[in-house]
């Protein structure tokens, strides 16, 4: 995993290569956002991360996922990893198979 210093320059670099889907965890499924297809985490692959650290309070962490889809989908989701966070997504992001990590 990668640390970087701004989400915003990533996405648009990401996006510049093809990864425009937004994705919303739904009943745990990632949903993405257009074509509200729904995808179990046996049928997601997580190219690339980056772990970012909030500036003024270290324990204020996010992860950018880099993902593709099985069906050929892909975009990125920006997990919120902060003691306040949604715990749902990142229990959905555990569910992926180890080997549907780093992929390129």
């Amino acid at each position: 995993m990668e640390y970087a210093k701004s989400e915003g320059s990533y996405i648009n670099k990401y996006q510049k290569l093809g990864y425009t889907a937004n994705y919303q965890l739904k009943n745990d499924t990632l949903v993405d956002m257009e074509t509200k297809k729904s995808y179990s985490p046996n049928k997601i692959y997580i190219t690339k991360e980056f772990r970012f650290e909030g500036m003024s309070n270290p324990s204020d962490m996010s992860i950018l996922y880099i993902i593709e889809t099985k069906d050929g989908s892909k975009g990125t989701v920006l997990a919120n990893y902060s003691p306040s966070s949604d715990i749902e997504l990142a229990e959905f992001f555990s569910k992926i198979p180890k080997e549907n990590f780093n992929r390129k």
